[in-house]
């Protein structure tokens, strides 16, 4: 009985962990590296192709931060679809990021 209480324990801790570990990821997504993507954008003339790559890329980087998840029926691993990835981050699109530094 008493290892049913310590092994509870260690999946609250591990994900207070994950939790953690995801904030600082995204903090990390937020203040180094999308500027570094952004960089120059003023002077951008994106055409549909490019906001699908960056769009593409947004994702491909918030799916890596937040990892797999366990599916709540079957308990198998899976990965997080957009819109998914989309409820757990408050952060605007990067296109609408983008769209009114622009210069016209």
């Amino acid at each position: 009985m008493r290892e049913a209480g310590t092994g509870q324990r260690v999946a609250q801790f591990h994900e207070r962990l994950m939790m953690m570990m995801m904030k600082y990821k995204d903090k990390i997504y937020r203040y180094i590296i999308l500027p570094v993507v952004l960089y120059g954008c003023e002077t951008w003339s994106l055409t549909l192709r490019e906001e699908r790559r960056l769009r593409v890329f947004e994702n491909r980087v918030q799916r890596r931060i937040s990892g797999p998840k366990t599916d709540e029926i079957t308990a198998e691993w899976k990965k997080l679809h957009k819109e998914e990835v989309n409820d757990l981050y408050s952060s605007p699109n990067i296109i609408w990021v983008i769209k009114p530094r622009i210069m016209k």
